[in-house]
C-alpha cells in the first residue's frame, strides 16, 4: 500500500511556483481583467480561511494534522466543514491556488489548479482514505457515504 511521502503544503507550493513560471514564461497569454486582483484576494482569503478552520477542528479534537503520520490519528473528525467535504484543508489549498491563478492573470494556470486536485487525490487523499478505513472501519465507510471527497 502506498503511503504519502510529500507534505501537501509542499505540493501546493510547487504548483504555485509552476504557475509563476508559466506566468513569466508565457506573457503573451496574460489577461488584465478589471477587478481581477481584488477577486484574487477575496478567493485566496476564502481558501486560507477554509484551511485555518479545518486545522482548528483537528486541534479541538486533539488529533494530528500531519498526513504523513496517519498512524498517529486519534479521532475521526466529521464535524464543522468536515460535514460538507472530507478534505477541507486540501479544498482550501485548491481555492488558494485559484486565487493565485487569478492574481497572476494567466488563464493557463487554471489547468494547474485542476492538475493539483488530480495529483493530490491520487498521491495523498486515496492513501489517506485507505489508512483511515483500516483504522476506523465501518464508521469511516459510513462517513464516506455521507460526505463527498471534495465538494
Amino acid at each position: 500500500m502506498s503511503r504519502p511521502i510529500v507534505p501537501p503544503p509542499v505540493i501546493g507550493i510547487a504548483f504555485g511556483a509552476a504557475m509563476l513560471f508559466v506566468q513569466r514564461g508565457l506573457p503573451q497569454f496574460q489577461l488584465d481583467v478589471p477587478g481581477g486582483r481584488i477577486a484574487a484576494i477575496i478567493v485566496a482569503v476564502i481558501g486560507l480561511s477554509i484551511e485555518v478552520a479545518a486545522v482548528g477542528h483537528f486541534f479541538r479534537r486533539k488529533t494530528t494534522i500531519n498526513p504523513l503520520a496517519l498512524d498517529k490519528t486519534q479521532h475521526l473528525v466529521v464535524e464543522g466543514l468536515y460535514r460538507v467535504t472530507r478534505n477541507p484543508m486540501y479544498l482550501g489549498m485548491a481555492i488558494l491556488l485559484t486565487g493565485w491563478a487569478l492574481w497572476l492573470g494567466n488563464p493557463i494556470n487554471i489547468a494547474f489548479v485542476a492538475l493539483f486536485v488530480v495529483v493530490l487525490t491520487e498521491l495523498q487523499i486515496k492513501p489517506e482514505e485507505r489508512a483511515l478505513e483500516a483504522k476506523f472501519g465501518e464508521s469511516y465507510r459510513d462517513y464516506c457515504q455521507r460526505v463527498r471527497r471534495w465538494v
